[in-house]
């Protein structure tokens, strides 16, 4: 399923689709991907996980390291549990990555 997402997202969304980790990255407790899009997509790719996400759970935050991960996360399915001190209070953003300007499928 988390593969199929993927590809799906990928296909529909003009979306930069990060490195797969199949192992505990960061804060995180399992595997996952991320995905980078703009804000003016924000709304449509938003909507769009909320109704085709199944099972998964889905972190959405901005790229803030530490306040947005454990104080501020918006979460579509069950939220997970993290590891905070992973974080340093200092971290610097992530920086955005480049997106994906020609989806192959329409949203």
């Amino acid at each position: 399923m988390p593969k199929s997402l993927r590809l799906r997202i990928g296909e529909r969304f003009c979306v930069r689709l990060g490195n797969w980790h199949d192992k505990q990255v960061g804060p995180h407790e399992q595997a996952m991907y991320q995905i980078s899009f703009a804000t003016e997509i924000f709304t449509w790719l938003v909507l769009w996980l909320m109704l085709n996400h199944g099972c998964l759970s889905i972190l959405i935050h901005p790229t803030d390291p530490k306040r947005d991960h454990l104080v501020d996360p918006i979460w579509i399915g069950r939220p997970l549990g993290g590891h905070g001190e992973v974080l340093g209070e200092e971290d610097e953003a992530e920086e955005a990555l480049e997106v994906n300007t020609e989806p192959t499928m329409g949203a």
